[in-house]
C-alpha cells in the first residue's frame, strides 16, 4: 500500500457511510430532528425558579398582625395559599398526601409579643423529597420575617427616640446570568448530553450492524487500513454532530435567549474535540460488541455515570474527593465547561486551553485504543 492511495480509501470509506447514513430515515432523525425536539421539550420542562408553591397558613393567633404577615409573606408569587381546615397536624397530614409543599405556623400571641418587643417564633414545615423546591421556601420565609423582624425594631427604637444600632447590609451583585435564568444555564448542558447519547449510541451500533449483516468482513478483506476504516466511519457522524450544536444553539438563542459571549473558534474546536471523543467512544463499545443489543446497553452503562459525574446537573466541587478525581478523565465534564465558560462568560483559548487539551488527549486515546482493539479483533 502507497502514501499515494491513502486519501483514495479514506474517501471511499467516507462516500460509503454518508450514503448507507443518509438512506437511514430512521438514523437521520435521531441524529438531526430529535436533538432540537429534545432540547426544545427539556428546555421548557427544566426550571428551578419556583413558583405558586402550594403553602399552608396555619394562623394559631387569628390576630391583625398575623393576617398581615399571612399575605405580605405570599405577596411575591412564590408561595401560593392552600386552604386548610384545622392545626399544625391537619397541614402535616396534607403534606404527607402531597397536597401542600410547606407549612407556615404562625404561634398563638404573635400579636401581643410583638408590641411587647418580646420574640416571637415562626414555624415552617417542609416537605423535603424535593429539596430545590423546600431551599427555595425556606429562603422565601427566612427572607421575609427577617425583614420584618428589622422593620419592627426600627419602629420600637423611633419611638423610643432612641437611634438604630448600625447594620451590615450585604448587596449581591449577579455575573453572566443576572436574572438567575434556569434555560442559560440548563440549554449548554442539555446539548452536552443530547450529543453523548446520539453520537455514542448511533456509532456503536453501526459498526456492530455491519459485523451482524455480515458486510464488514467484506470491508476487511480489502486493503484499507483499520485507522482509515474507523476514521472513515466518523467523518460524517462528526459533521452532523456540528450541525447538530449549530442547530440546537440556535434554537437556544431564538426561544430561550441563551447569549453567546465568547469566540465562536472556541465552540467548534470545542465541539470537534468533544466528537472526537464521543465517537471514538462509540467505536471502542463497538469493537467489544457483538450484536447491536449489547453496544446499546454498553453505550447506556458509559452514558450515565458520564452524565452525572459532569457537572451538568450538580456542581463536580460538591463530589466526595475520590469521585472528583474520576472526573478528570470524563470527556462530557470539559465540554459542558467549555460550553457554559463561551456562551455564558465570554473565556477564550487562553481560559480554556487545558480543557482544550484534555479533551484532544483522551479522544486521541480512545480512538488509537479502538484502531488497535479494532485491529486485533479483525486479524
Amino acid at each position: 500500500m502507497t502514501k499515494r492511495r491513502w486519501p483514495v480509501e479514506l474517501g471511499a470509506v467516507i462516500r460509503k457511510e454518508v450514503r448507507q447514513t443518509v438512506r437511514d430515515r430512521r438514523i437521520m432523525f435521531m441524529l438531526i430532528a430529535a436533538p432540537l425536539l429534545q432540547t426544545i421539550a427539556l428546555g421548557y420542562a427544566v426550571d428551578f425558579n419556583f413558583e405558586n408553591v402550594p403553602t399552608l397558613i396555619v394562623d394559631r393567633d387569628h390576630s391583625q398582625s398575623s393576617r398581615i404577615h399571612a399575605r405580605r409573606l405570599l405577596a411575591d408569587g412564590t408561595l401560593l395559599r392552600k386552604p386548610l381546615e384545622g392545626d399544625a397536624l391537619a397541614a402535616l397530614a396534607k403534606l404527607q398526601v402531597g397536597e401542600a409543599a410547606a407549612a407556615v405556623v404562625l404561634p398563638v400571641n404573635l400579636d401581643r409579643d410583638l408590641l411587647r418587643g418580646r420574640p416571637a417564633e415562626v414555624q415552617v414545615i417542609l416537605d423535603g423529597t424535593d429539596p430545590n423546591r423546600a431551599v427555595v421556601v425556606a429562603s422565601t420565609a427566612v427572607r421575609y420575617f427577617g425583614e420584618a423582624a428589622k422593620t419592627l425594631a426600627q419602629q420600637r427604637f423611633a419611638r423610643l427616640n432612641v437611634p438604630a444600632p448600625p447594620a451590615i447590609q450585604a448587596i449581591p451583585r449577579i455575573y453572566y446570568n443576572p436574572g438567575l435564568d434556569t434555560s442559560p444555564f440548563m440549554i449548554p448542558g442539555v446539548m452536552t448530553m443530547l450529543l453523548v447519547i446520539t453520537t455514542t449510541i448511533v456509532t456503536a451500533m453501526g459498526l456492530s450492524r455491519e459485523r451482524e449483516m455480515g458486510t464488514l468482513e467484506q470491508v476487511l478483506v480489502t486493503p484499507i487500513r483499520p485507522l482509515f476504516l474507523l476514521v472513515g466511519k466518523m467523518a460524517p457522524f462528526l459533521v452532523i454532530g456540528c450541525f447538530d450544536v449549530f442547530l440546537v444553539l440556535t434554537a437556544g438563542v431564538w426561544l430561550f435567549k441563551v447569549p453567546v459571549l465568547g469566540s465562536p473558534w472556541v465552540l467548534v474546536t470545542g465541539t470537534l474535540l468533544y466528537l472526537l471523543c464521543t465517537l471514538g467512544i462509540g467505536l471502542l463499545i463497538s469493537s467489544v460488541s457483538k450484536t447491536q443489543q449489547q453496544s446499546f446497553l454498553a453505550g447506556f452503562l458509559f452514558i450515565m455515570p458520564a452524565i452525572l459525574l459532569s457537572g451538568v446537573m450538580t456542581p463536580v466541587l460538591a463530589m466526595p474527593s475520590w469521585l472528583r478525581a474520576v472526573t478528570y478523565a470524563n470527556p462530557v465534564r470539559y465540554y459542558i465547561e467549555i460550553m457554559r465558560a463561551t456562551l455564558l462568560k465570554g473565556a477564550g483559548f487562553a481560559d480554556l486551553w487545558w480543557r482544550l487539551l484534555a479533551l484532544f488527549a483522551i479522544g486521541c486515546a480512545i480512538l488509537i485504543f479502538a484502531t488497535l482493539r479494532f485491529h486485533k479483533r479483525s486479524a
